[in-house]
């Protein structure tokens, strides 16, 4: 294997250098509690009250509404169940496309006797504001919907539905993960409420995340134990992890305005030169309202996880729009959502780039897809795809 490209940061990204550099001394010489009185805790609490300082810095929001926690699923878990619970019964809404953590979070309240309404998305995997405003009753408690959708990349109109939710009175949850540290977000003049994050997508450590509660939102723990995050969220703090997010974020700050351009024209390198190259390709999600560096592209009559297992071959990591259950392949939720049609749902392959991709990986990626997608398709029975 002559050379390694990965293009999965959505999934999971690198740890940056200078963000190890700061967790390794809270892994030996700075190993106190931070609960703790003594000197070893307080050391261990100035460490945590620095990257709470930090990511409120970011958000422009007091760093005492940060509640840090284990992963952008606990911090969705907490953001709705905790608003559900805190109001004790009524409505919610979400959408179709939300990530797992919010649908089956959703799916979970409504077997404990909540309502939740499912708006749908257009072709391009957009929800309509006022599809949302439409759903409101006089019993809903909670709006959740994503900033961006971790598949297609589409960028949600946050802002318009936050107003919507203001108008009405109604708390606004986000899931950012997939947008924090990448692209502006201005939590005030959005609306929004609470805002999940996370540190491994922005090349921050695995196991930390957060979530902002901005003041004056009614909402309750669901995991019990000690007095930690100000009675919020039980729980010795991951604290390396905690710094490591912290300094994942300042790295943001400093990084992603000059990044998001070269990623945006990096992406579009490779669905130029796939398309150029390759016949019957598809770009799924919103074609200017999307992530700088996602590109979901579906390739018609073939099954997706092929291409995936075939550019590994090359040492490339792209992932599947599709999933493998009980041994048959379906079609990835969000496409099908989308309405996009099944034979090119199946073939839905994304591309995420992240900082250290490069023109000549991208330029990789493109020579070796063309070979591989035209030997899969020779490979079908005659009359499909």
């Amino acid at each position: 294997m002559s050379r390694r490209v990965y293009l999965d940061h959505n999934a999971s990204t690198p740890v940056h250098p200078d963000v190890l550099a700061e967790m390794l001394p809270y892994f030996s010489e700075r190993f106190g509690n931070p609960s703790s009185a003594h000197g070893f805790g307080r050391e261990a609490r100035a460490g945590l009250d620095l990257a709470r300082e930090r990511v409120g810095r970011f958000l422009h929001v007091a760093p005492d509404e940060i509640v840090f926690t284990s992963g952008g699923t606990e911090s969705d878990n907490f953001g709705v169940k905790g608003l559900a619970f805190a109001r004790g019964r009524g409505h919610l809404i979400t959408s179709t496309i939300e990530h797992h953590a919010v649908l089956r979070a959703c799916q979970w309240l409504e077997s404990q006797g909540f309502a939740v309404t499912y708006v749908g998305v257009d072709e391009h995997g957009m929800v309509d504001p006022d599809e949302v405003k439409r759903a409101i009753r006089p019993d809903t408690i909670g709006i959740s919907i994503m900033h961006a959708n971790s598949e297609v990349g589409t960028i949600q109109p946050v802002a318009a539905i936050g107003a919507v939710a203001r108008e009405r009175g109604v708390p606004f949850h986000v899931d950012a993960v997939q947008t924090f540290g990448k692209i502006d977000l201005d939590v005030a003049a959005a609306h929004i409420d609470l805002l999940s994050f996370s540190g491994h997508k922005i090349y921050g450590p695995k196991g930390v995340a957060g979530l902002w509660i901005r003041k004056g939102v009614k909402i309750v723990s669901v995991q019990q134990g000690g007095e930690h995050e100000r009675r919020r969220r039980a729980g010795t703090e991951n604290l390396p992890g905690i710094v490591g997010l912290g300094k994942a974020v300042e790295v943001r700050a400093r990084d992603m305005h000059g990044e998001a351009p070269r990623l945006t024209a990096l992406r579009d390198r490779l669905w130029e030169g796939i398309q150029a190259r390759v016949p019957d390709v598809r770009l799924n999600g919103h074609p200017t309202e999307r992530l700088p560096g996602t590109a979901n592209i579906s390739f018609r009559g073939v099954e997706s996880e092929s291409v995936v297992l075939g550019l590994d071959l090359k040492g490339i990591g792209v992932s599947a729009g599709s999933a493998c259950t009980t041994g048959t392949v379906e079609p990835s939720y969000v496409l099908v959502a989308m309405g996009a049609p099944l034979d090119w749902a199946m073939g839905a392959v994304r591309h995420s780039l992240g900082r250290t991709t490069t023109a000549e990986d991208i330029d990789y990626v493109i020579e070796s897809v063309e070979p591989l997608v035209r030997k899969l398709r020779a490979a079908l029975p005659v009359g499909a795809g």
